[in-house]
């Protein structure tokens, strides 16, 4: 297992790691891991040694989740349906995706996404509504709490500004010591960080 050491523009330091993981999740890549120490005083479904999923909702959706250990772990799951799947199939595909990744890495204490808005398109929308719908419903079933988060609250925590850019939010989490692959698995990080370093909007 190689590591490096980084220290991000906040001074924390953290010590990044690649490991082979999480390969049921449904990643489409090998996951980034970086363990983290969360904000002191996290209490209740926040707190230290609970499980925090963070995701950013979409056909390609972010996801990134602090284990148990203090271990963040990141990455990206299709939900592009197949030429012949039914209409049906993207939200089926991402309720077995979140029940196998609370099997794997769980159980889940506590869900942030990325609470859109305004979309560029009506399928965009509707999409958007369909995995929301699907998300809630699964929390509800299993008794998990959930929040949406403003995109311009993730977007200043992370770089600044509230309208910043795709490129600047990776630039953001990168700076921060982690290696996304796209702005999608970026955005799922920086839920995830505000929500540990803001203690889910309180701090």
């Amino acid at each position: 297992m190689d590591s490096d050491v980084v220290t991000d523009v906040t001074d924390h330091t953290y010590m990044t790691v690649t490991r082979a993981h999480v390969r049921a999740c449904g990643a489409d890549k090998e996951p980034s891991v970086t363990p983290v120490t969360a904000a002191p005083g996290l209490q209740g479904v926040d707190g230290v040694g609970r499980c925090i999923l963070a995701l950013d909702l979409g056909t390609t959706t972010g996801w990134a989740i602090r284990g148990h250990d203090g271990l963040i772990t990141s990455g990206t799951v299709s939900l592009r349906p197949g030429r012949f799947d039914g209409g049906g199939m993207r939200y089926l595909r991402f309720t077995n995706w979140l029940t196998e990744i609370d099997r794997l890495s769980g159980p889940v204490a506590a869900i942030w996404f990325e609470e859109v808005r305004r979309h560029a398109g009506t399928d965009a929308s509707h999409i958007y509504g369909g995995l929301m719908a699907t998300l809630t419903s699964w929390a509800e079933l299993r008794g998990v709490p959930y929040e949406g988060v403003p995109v311009g609250t993730i977007k200043r925590h992370a770089a600044g500004k509230g309208n910043a850019d795709k490129a600047a939010m990776v630039a953001a989490v990168r700076a921060r010591g982690f290696s996304p692959a796209d702005d999608n698995e970026a955005d799922a990080i920086a839920i995830l960080l505000w929500a540990l370093e803001t203690k889910g909007g309180v701090a």
